[in-house]
């Protein structure tokens, strides 16, 4: 292609790091980062023992998260994982302790009829009312996230869908709801399997008057969305205001924001993004591995 012609958006040129280039056509962006030899690569397990150890080792450092980015509002909110052996049941966060105090040892696991089956503290009704329809109707969900994070309540008011203003809120474009039907705190099945439902096949969902809720592949993937999600929502709150002005800010065309999403709202790109923040977290709260 001519260096004076202007690439268009299936023709992509990367230099890496040997100074060799990767020309990119119509393939997702996630596979050619995912065949670069240099970049690191999800975990392959070769027993379900490892693998429900990981999970539940993410988990944990997925609430330390939760705390230490102000993702705490008392004893609300809750992140889910499959078990690896028995995908109908879950391990979540024991009810009534602090996302800053959540460790491996303290998780416990339920099942759909929210039976704790591992772990002495109780579990949390609406944990279990939301997240169990959840995994039901999404077998593809390896995990879901839900807080009462002040970002995303104070946006959930709007019952609005975040624009795509910006490469980051790109990663949600044309794939996440809004689901309007708030009805008090979730405790009935009902409310969880209408939610369910409205996530659809989205990577998230406003809940209206109530707040974010994200899910994905890994759990990685998932905490990383709701991070992501939540500072999205505080960047268009921001917008908004600014706009009062009478200026009003220019979204991202479609066809941009829909290549932008297949590049930083990959499975890959979403665990990638969360490796970074576990690094640190375990050189600064190693006992969340307790």
């Amino acid at each position: 292609q001519n260096k004076n012609m202007i690439p268009t958006r299936n023709f992509l040129i990367t230099q890496c790091q040997n100074k060799c280039q990767i020309r990119h056509f119509g393939k997702s962006m996630e596979d050619v980062l995912r065949s670069t030899s240099k970049m690191p690569q999800p975990r392959v397990f070769t027993n379900v023992s490892e693998e429900r150890a990981h999970r539940k080792l993410q988990l944990a450092a997925g609430y330390r998260m939760f705390s230490k980015f102000g993702f705490d509002e008392g004893v609300a909110g809750h992140i889910t994982v499959r078990d690896p052996e028995y995908p109908d049941s879950f391990w979540v966060n024991p009810f009534g302790v602090h996302f800053g105090q959540v460790c491996i040892s303290n998780l416990i696991r339920c099942d759909q009829n929210g039976v704790v089956l591992e772990g002495s503290h109780p579990l949390n009704q609406a944990a279990f009312a939301i997240h169990s329809r959840i995994h039901e109707h999404r077998p593809d969900a390896i995990a879901a996230a839900h807080a009462h994070s002040k970002y995303g309540k104070a946006w959930s008011s709007f019952g609005r869908l975040l624009q795509p203003l910006n490469q980051d809120s790109c990663a949600f474009f044309e794939d996440h709801g809004v689901y309007d039907g708030y009805g008090g705190v979730a405790f009935d099945l009902s409310e969880g399997e209408t939610i369910a439902k409205a996530l659809s096949t989205y990577k998230a969902l406003i809940l209206q008057n109530h707040g974010l809720l994200t899910v994905g592949k890994s759990i990685e993937e998932c905490v990383w969305w709701y991070i992501s999600m939540e500072r999205c929502c505080e960047v268009q709150l921001l917008v908004n205001a600014a706009a009062a002005s009478g200026i009003l800010p220019k979204e991202v065309d479609r066809a941009t924001a829909l290549q932008t999403r297949s590049v930083v709202g990959s499975s890959y790109a979403g665990w990638l993004q969360f490796r970074a923040l576990f690094n640190k977290l375990m050189s600064e709260e190693p006992d969340f591995a307790d």
